[in-house]
């Protein structure tokens, strides 16, 4: 397999090649595009040299696959490029997630909705991913009511920009260019991209409408507030469900145990519970804090955490190549 890597100096790039080498997925050759001001440095992968080129030169070489991980405005303008020499493209930015024609996967959810010919496929915003997880086995079993999420997301959802300013600030350093509009070390900013008219950011329209397409729910209720906090190592979800029928909590556990993707911890009397430092560098979505609402009928809480960079971006998307690979589409 031939696979190019758009925005392989990036954070979630270089997470990509991360997870490329820990799910050994076979690559003859690698072709890593970057900003032309990396155009011609080195680059190695799995012990060996390549020389990244630009994205023009990546498109003439027809790869198998293009993992696009280079914002929205790339992705728009070179995406349908590589489709129309016979690519396959994963692409992690909100480009297409929303197109009706472009399907917008989590493989274990809908892994079928990809179609046997090269085209545009979608990774989901991070904290969609791992909100979805849950909520699928939960749909399942029960049926979904209405969804209340509220996010507590990581700097590194910025990116580097936004891990120099957290420790910038903390070390009362000058700041060249900042990732938020307000201090975020000691502080939570309850904004994650611009706002709407409406008064939601973009972020929480995200959330709210790209669940609904996974999940094949168009008229699903839901509602988010997205946060960021001061943290490093993963995205947190504190998640109200008002469910279709009535919930028995040891088997939604019992459920969520056994869901590949999933890891349960969820022991108050131990102080046993999800937290950002248990997410950091692995590629499981936890759960915990699972426990009835008294204010509602047929409604759980529950409290998810998830590596951003992992399961929120890189290795969904790796994921998604695996299963290009194993269905012999490339």
């Amino acid at each position: 397999m031939r696979l190019a890597l758009v925005g392989a100096t990036g954070l979630v790039g270089e997470t990509m090649l991360k997870v490329l080498g820990e799910m050994n997925i076979h690559i003859d050759e690698l072709i890593p595009v970057a900003t032309e001001k990396n155009v011609g440095k080195s680059f190695y992968f799995n012990n060996k040299e390549y020389k990244i080129v630009d994205i023009e030169t990546a498109i003439d070489l027809k790869p198998d696959v293009a993992l696009f991980s280079a914002g929205k405005e790339v992705s728009i303008a070179y995406a349908p490029k590589f489709v129309k020499n016979g690519t396959y493209v994963i692409d992690n930015s909100s480009a297409w997630r929303m197109d009706a024609g472009i399907p917008l996967v989590v493989p274990e959810i809908n892994p079928e909705t990809i179609k046997n010919q090269p085209q545009i496929v979608a990774n989901p915003n991070c904290s969609t991913i791992q909100l979805v997880l849950v909520l699928d086995v939960l749909k399942k079993h029960y049926g979904l009511d209405r969804v209340v999420v509220s996010t507590y997301q990581s700097v590194t959802g910025s990116g580097v920009k936004g891990i120099n300013q957290l420790f910038g600030e903390r070390e009362n350093k000058t700041l060249d260019s900042r990732a938020y509009p307000y201090p975020i070390d000691l502080n939570v900013i309850p904004q994650i991209d611009d706002f709407e008219s409406n008064g939601y950011t973009k972020e929480e329209i995200k959330i709210i409408n790209e669940s609904r397409k996974i999940l094949n729910l168009p008229d699903l209720k839901i509602t988010s507030t997205a946060v960021r906090i001061p943290t490093l190592g993963g995205h947190s979800e504190s998640v109200n469900i008002t469910l279709s029928n009535k919930p028995d909590l040891y088997n939604i556990k019992d459920l969520l145990s056994q869901a590949k993707g999933i890891q349960l911890k969820d022991n108050p009397k131990e102080l046993q519970y999800p937290m950002p430092i248990d997410a950091k560098d692995n590629n499981l979505v936890w759960v915990g804090r699972i426990r009835e609402d008294f204010s509602k009928e047929n409604s759980i809480n529950l409290w998810i955490v998830s590596d951003n960079l992992r399961k929120g971006a890189a290795t969904n998307a790796v994921q998604i190549l695996q299963y290009l690979v194993d269905k012999k589409f490339i």
